[in-house]
């Protein structure tokens, strides 16, 4: 079974996106990015939207019914690799041992100019009845 992942407000809905799919005890998040709920960049630079992208993350885990620390592998794309130590800063802030398998990789550009950090991941869905 296959069950979209929406969160409110959802800014992929235009894009025919998906915030999420949850499938057989998965969550795979698309990535988020430092945009506030009005669809604009946080102002602040590369950790203000790396804080934003990862609170992004957050929510979209909690949609699908999982958390930060569910996470088992995570995408981290960004415009500029010398903010690598700004990485491993938010990696610090928002996960805990054990810590997520990872990928951090410069790319030429995301979907706005504007946008510096984007993260994908996904995670294991707790089993409500604790099984």
């Amino acid at each position: 079974m296959i069950e979209r992942v929406v969160t409110h407000p959802d800014p992929y809905e235009p894009f025919l996106l998906s915030q999420g799919i949850k499938s057989n005890g998965w969550l795979f998040i698309s990535g988020q990015a430092g945009a506030g709920d009005n669809g604009k960049m946080v102002p602040g630079g590369f950790l203000a939207q790396g804080r934003q992208a990862f609170a992004n993350l957050r929510r979209a885990l909690k949609a699908g019914g999982a958390s930060l620390k569910d996470v088992v592998k995570v995408t981290i794309f960004v415009t500029d690799m010398g903010h690598f130590d700004d990485v491993v800063t938010l990696r610090r802030e928002f996960f805990s041992a054990p810590y997520p398998a990872d990928t951090i990789a410069e790319i030429r550009a995301l979907y706005t100019p504007e946008a510096m950090i984007e993260i994908e991941a996904i995670a294991v869905v707790p089993d409500p009845g604790g099984r």
